[in-house]
């Protein structure tokens, strides 16, 4: 495992700005950053990051942590790998203590994969640069043929695996990589006849798949030979370091031009990549020999909400085209389509090319998927009745996938016009994929509003203004609903503490006299009167760190937030981060006293909130003890006399704390 030493020195050099800014756009906002949400589908940014606090928080689906969280939700990695991962961006020494069997193995399965991709993709590069075959085929197929530079060539990586079968294997295993291991990434296959090992990407040309933080995860080998037997393409299978459904081939180097073009160019091949980004449009990336997946689209939309499609202008580029769109509309991202001179794809296009000439035939040509798309299906049906039916009912079903109303009610608009339908007779089409889709209430509402905006247009005097509903409810500690469980209320007593433990409140006592208490003190004394500790053990290591913290700073001094936050045990910092993010926006809004408006202070909702709290925990700790009393009643063996006074005890503490709560029992 790694030392505490070096945990601490990775937090301690931690910029969550910087890290998270590698996956999403990030956007100042005030003295914080926000973005869309990486984790979930929404046009609206939710996605918070303060760099004072070093944490996230989506205030949509709810996903909080820390940078090393956020590596470790977005890489699919573990607590360990995610601070290896970290410590080689800081250039951090990872000192490690004795780890368990498990861990050990843990960590060498995937830590291994990655160092063997590594040595592979060197392997393949050097072979090609410095073998005779390597040079005569490969190397003047990606120079010559393909017009790679030297350092295009180098930044991702090219390379070539010998064609004697298992050469590579052997030399691998000479080099002391495991036979097990050249297995699981497939960088080798064993034979059925003898057990033998053989190269899967003999004699391929090689292109290794970078994943989103730059590691191999995998390669995609391309044949030479002219035999039709023989697959043109062959990718390395999956595995636990690569998913084929979660990687988009070049993405590691053309996220930060993604970001700053605010557009994701696809296209569809290895080589359209390389050379779109060595004639310097770097905001390209493919989908790595397959269709495209969801898992592939909410990737981009880390980075951009806006997707060009570029592929051959002939028509098996246009079907290429129609593939997979449905998924980007589904996304909530806006889609455009280029299409290329027939005889070019994009690696060809892009070699005649120079940048300037390039992105202005990008931008000259770039037309909307949707309106693309019914021309082309209204051109193919031109005369047919029932071909003209089809494609309306196509069209039909893109826009239903389309989750923005407004977006979804302008194409319904635009495509009744240029496909001659009446526009109510496409929203009522539109409202029946909906209610397939998302239930009979979501495709109403579409319809009403969809005759709302028609009758708005036609009488652009009047004001359909809708009112609020409801007036939001600032108070922090509002009654807890009959039924609330101890784990509810351990959160929230953790909550209290860590945002609120300094704080002194004051509360009338039963003969009208002020009484003073502090949050940590009041929570501390009331539980330990009755030898109460957390069941949840998270909840339980966060009360016994704050009690240490609290204990050596005195009453009254407020505990630093970081002690929580960049704890070494995962589970803590994440729970203490949702804790600490819980019921704010990471700034305390002014707008209501700007308004004049009063509302409870933190110290008038605290002193209502925690005796609550506390008070019904130890009723639902009663409760538990006198469930436990009255089981014991029926057994042998049992004292009952010494078991019935016990309960009585019990039953009247119940009593008295749920007349202080003002509940039934």
């Amino acid at each position: 495992m790694i030392d505490r030493e070096t945990i601490d020195r990775i937090y301690a050099a931690l910029n969550i700005v910087d890290i998270v800014g590698d996956y999403v756009t990030l956007r100042r906002k005030g003295v914080n950053y926000e973005a869309c949400c990486p984790f979930h589908q929404e046009k609206t940014p939710s996605f918070k990051v303060s760099p004072a606090r070093g944490i996230y928080k989506c205030f949509g689906c709810g996903k909080t942590g820390n940078a090393v969280n956020f590596v470790m939700e977005s890489e699919s990695a573990t607590y360990p790998e995610a601070l290896r991962m970290l410590a080689k961006r800081y250039g951090i020494e990872v000192r490690e203590e004795a780890m368990t069997d498990e861990d050990i193995a843990r960590n060498n399965n995937r830590e291994s994969m990655f160092a063997l991709n590594g040595w592979a993709m060197e392997y393949f590069r050097r072979y090609m640069m410095t073998e005779d075959e390597g040079r005569s085929v490969a190397l003047s197929y990606f120079s010559s043929v393909r017009g790679f530079s030297d350092a295009t060539i180098n930044r991702f990586g090219l390379g070539f695996c010998p064609s004697s079968g298992d050469r590579f294997s052997m030399e691998a295993l000479a080099a002391g990589y495991q036979r097990d291991y050249l297995l699981s990434t497939g960088l080798s296959i064993e034979r059925e006849s003898d057990g033998r090992l053989r190269d899967r990407f003999y004699d391929r040309v090689i292109f290794p798949i970078h994943n989103i933080s730059g590691r191999i995860v995998g390669f995609g080998g391309r044949t030479l030979r002219s035999d039709k037997k023989v697959a043109k393409y062959q990718n390395s299978p999956e595995s636990d370091i690569y998913n084929k459904r979660r990687e988009l081939y070049g993405l590691y180097f053309a996220k930060k031009a993604i970001q700053q073009e605010d557009v994701a160019i696809l296209v569809e091949g290895y080589a359209d990549v390389i050379s779109m980004h060595q004639a310097g449009v770097e905001n390209v990336v493919a989908s790595s020999g397959t269709s495209l997946t969801e898992e592939q689209v909410r990737l981009l939309g880390r980075f951009t909400q806006n997707v060009t499609l570029m592929f051959d202008g002939d028509s098996a580029g246009v079907k290429a085209a129609l593939r997979g769109v449905d998924i980007i509309l589904k996304e909530g991202m806006n889609v455009r389509i280029v299409l290329l001179p027939e005889e070019h794809d994009p690696d060809t296009f892009a070699r005649q090319s120079d940048s300037e000439s390039l992105r202005a035939y990008i931008r000259d040509n770039s037309q909307d998927f949707l309106a693309f798309k019914a021309r082309l299906l209204l051109g193919e049906a031109t005369g047919d009745p029932l071909k003209r039916a089809d494609a309306i009912n196509d069209m039909v079903g893109s826009i239903s996938l389309i989750p923005d109303e407004i977006k979804r009610s302008e194409y319904v608009r635009y495509c009744a016009e240029i496909m001659a339908v009446e526009q109510q007779t496409l929203a009522v089409a539109v409202a029946r994929q909906l209610e397939g889709i998302k239930g009979n209430g979501e495709a109403q509402n579409f319809l009403q509003r969809q005759q709302l905006r028609e009758r708005q247009k036609a009488t652009p005097s009047s004001l359909y203004v809708e009112k609020p509903t409801s007036e939001q409810n600032a108070k922090l500690g509002s009654s807890y609903p009959v039924g609330t469980t101890p784990e509810t209320l351990e959160r929230d007593l953790a909550k209290y503490l860590l945002k609120y433990g300094h704080i002194y409140c004051s509360v009338l006592d039963d003969n009208n006299q002020v009484v003073e208490f502090n949050v940590a003190n009041y929570i501390f004394e009331q539980l330990d009167e009755d030898n109460l500790q957390f069941n949840i053990e998270v909840y339980r290591t966060i009360m016994e760190l704050y009690r240490a913290e609290w204990m050596r700073l005195g009453e009254g001094h407020e505990v630093s937030s970081h002690i929580f936050i960049n704890h070494h045990d995962p589970d803590v910092n994440r729970v203490s981060i949702e804790l600490l993010t819980a019921d704010d926006n990471y700034v305390i809004s002014k707008i209501w006293e700007q308004k004049e408006v009063h509302i409870e202070s933190a110290e008038e909702q605290l002193a209502e909130a925690v005796p609550e709290a506390v008070g019904l925990y130890k009723w639902r700790m009663l409760d538990k003890r006198i469930a436990e009393l009255q089981a014991r009643l029926v057994c042998e063996g049992e004292d009952v006399e010494a078991v019935l006074s016990l309960l009585s005890k019990y039953m009247a503490a119940r009593v008295v704390i749920s007349k202080n709560l003002g509940r039934l029992i």
